[in-house]
């Protein structure tokens, strides 16, 4: 038995940032200590705020030590591990208090939080199949194959109202009824943890924090449908959950609760791994099916549906990862307790990669109804630098962007459709006065182009037409007619695309034309740039009396666009400079050199 136990942040963020170095030297000094009988070190999943990696968290007590370095662990060793002495100056500094340490769910970040999905990221040993055993880990999947019929379980998770958090919030238990309904000799249970929105990040945190979780609901969702079969298509860029998942499903087969006859039921489910190569429209259930199967990801036309005709043309069901990871929640703790969350037509807790303009990035878990103004600025700390808040874009390259005027909007799937933009599956990108709203759009769409299949012309051809109006209108080419001619193109690709790639691929247009049309209009007609963004409508001027002759301005500028003039401001002491606009590239070296802020862009 351990007197302590310090977690320290294995995910992809903290690793980037040196945790596992962090880990190595905390038990070489441990060990140096003489402490390895009493100290506990475990590598867990993502915590959440990773503005902060990387993170370690020392229970008892819960000191949250932020931004560790290296160089910290020997002090940390000795006076907090050794002499119970916590190092306050190391810790997340809202935690700390006059007399005492605050608890980390006390905090702004994690006060209006709700972690269902991510209840064991950041609490266990990924690896150790123990662990998540300790947190009820595989009770649910004992309870429905020893007390619960197949129906009963679909039941459950419809009276539950979970909707799928892949995007389009269908309700699972309604997907898993359909192809419970179909008879075949084999049906499958697939999971997209491709992940491929631009931002997000949410279900490689639960691989790499909790991937029993996955494995639990999966085999649940077989027993509900006839399944025996399952497979999960995730990303190759994601070695890390690669890596814990493949490892979560050998501990599950030698446990015995993946495989032949599981809890002595009868009842066989086994699953496997299938590398995706990061192609975006592979998020589509049937290109996934199709990737699956050894072929060119590209979507089929629908129907059938997958719940008739899916993966090898049999019947399957297709969640992604955040979907699964509530699966088990709502068996043990029962569908009334889930739909006691979130409003009445989007239930339970959602979680978003918080990013862009804000200063706590990280991952967030809230209840559904919590307003976009709480998440920006309460738990996600507000603007930097004081910069004013422009628009949140949610649902990656197929959603929108949310003004200024919605900062109330409670999050659901029902009124994010409203104004214009979607849930997605869960990235959240806060924008600033700095950002320009036809470049974020020009953005998007560059993505969806690059990403298309190209097995439909109106995707194909659609979003490239579209993508050309955006690029000369940032280039100040373009006219108000275009504008209208944009539009209705989007409409029309909308309406016209095979899948959801393209059906959805016009959203960041539309609504960036819907709330900021003013922005547009001044590329268009005043040929300028609000935000300073467009490259080819920007002009660098230097104020001849701020300009103290200095002359670094024209040392760093690479194409010789600066010279001295015959002016001199009053009070300096050296002629002023200026910019030839005819030979200026718009680098901004310039602009980053002058320490007297006498060079603007506008």
């Amino acid at each position: 038995m351990y007197r302590s136990n310090v977690l320290v942040c294995g995910g992809t963020g903290c690793t980037s940032s040196n945790s596992l170095t962090i880990v190595n030297k905390l038990k070489e000094e441990i060990e140096r200590q003489g402490l390895s009988d009493e100290v506990n070190v475990i590598t867990t999943g993502c915590f959440g705020l990773c503005a902060l990696g990387p993170i370690m968290v020392v229970y008892p007590e819960g000191s949250f030590y932020s931004m560790v370095k290296v160089e910290d662990i020997p002090e940390i060793v000795e006076e907090h591990l050794l002499k119970g002495r916590i190092v306050t100056r190391l810790l997340y500094q809202e935690t700390v208090e006059e007399d005492t340490v605050k608890s980390l769910n006390k905090t702004a970040f994690y006060a209006k939080q709700k972690r269902v999905a991510l209840r064991n990221c950041g609490v266990i040993d990924p690896e150790k199949i123990d662990d998540y055993i300790a947190q009820d880990g595989y009770a649910a999947l004992g309870k429905v194959l020893t007390e619960m019929t197949p129906d009963q379980v679909i039941q459950t998770i419809l009276d539950s109202g979970l909707r799928g958090r892949g995007g389009a919030g269908f309700p699972t238990g309604l997907k898993w009824k359909f192809a419970a309904a179909n008879d075949a000799d084999q049906k499958y249970v697939c999971c997209n943890a491709d992940e491929g929105d631009p931002g997000a990040f949410m279900d490689r945190s639960v691989l790499e924090g909790d991937p029993h979780c996955l494995i639990e609901a999966m085999a649940i969702a077989g027993y509900a449908i006839g399944a025996s079969q399952g497979r999960v298509y995730v990303r190759a860029e994601y070695p890390i959950a690669v890596k814990r998942l493949q490892i979560a499903i050998d501990q599950a087969r030698e446990y015995g609760l993946l495989g032949e006859d599981i809890f002595g039921t009868g009842f066989n489910f086994d699953m496997e791994l299938r590398l995706g190569a990061g192609a975006f429209v592979c998020g589509e259930e049937t290109a996934l099916m199709t990737s699956i199967e050894g072929k060119r990801g590209e979507p089929r036309p629908r129907p059938p549906f997958p719940a008739v005709k899916g993966l090898y043309q049999k019947p399957t069901i297709l969640n992604n990862v955040e979907t699964y990871a509530n699966i088990a929640q709502i068996i043990l703790k029962g569908p009334e307790w889930f739909a006691s969350m979130g409003t009445e037509k989007s239930k339970g807790t959602k979680v978003f990669a918080l990013g862009g303009k804000i200063n706590h990035t990280g991952l967030v878990e809230i209840p559904m109804g919590t307003t976009l103004r709480e998440v920006v600025f309460e738990i996600g700390g507000g603007i930097p630098n004081g910069k004013k808040f422009k628009a949140a874009q949610t649902g990656g390259p197929s959603g929108g962007c949310i003004p200024t005027e919605h900062l109330d909007i409670e999050i659901d799937y029902d009124n994010l459709l409203a104004i214009g933009s979607m849930m997605g599956s869960g990235g959240l990108i806060v924008m600033d006065e700095d950002n320009c709203m036809v470049d974020v759009a020009k953005f998007f769409l560059e993505f969806t182009v690059d990403e298309s299949c190209g097995k439909c012309t109106p995707c194909r051809i659609g979003t490239k037409r579209l993508l050309e109006m955006l690029e000369k209108i940032t280039k100040g080419q373009g006219s108000l007619e275009m504008l209208d001619e944009m539009e209705e193109l989007c409409h029309y690709i909308k309406a016209n695309s095979l899948c959801g790639l393209g059906q959805t691929a016009p959203n960041p247009v539309l609504s960036t034309l819907r709330y900021f049309r003013d922005e547009y209009i001044t590329h268009v007609v005043d040929k300028k740039c609000p935000a300073g963004v467009c490259k080819d409508l920007l002009e660098y001027t230097i104020e001849k009396d701020k300009c103290f002759g200095c002359s670094m301005c024209a040392k760093k500028c690479p194409v010789g666009a600066i010279s001295v003039t015959d002016y001199t401001a009053p009070g300096k002491k050296k002629p002023a400079y200026e910019i030839d606009h005819s030979k200026c590239i718009k680098c901004g070296a310039c602009i980053d050199t002058c320490k007297f802020k006498a060079i603007y862009k506008g």
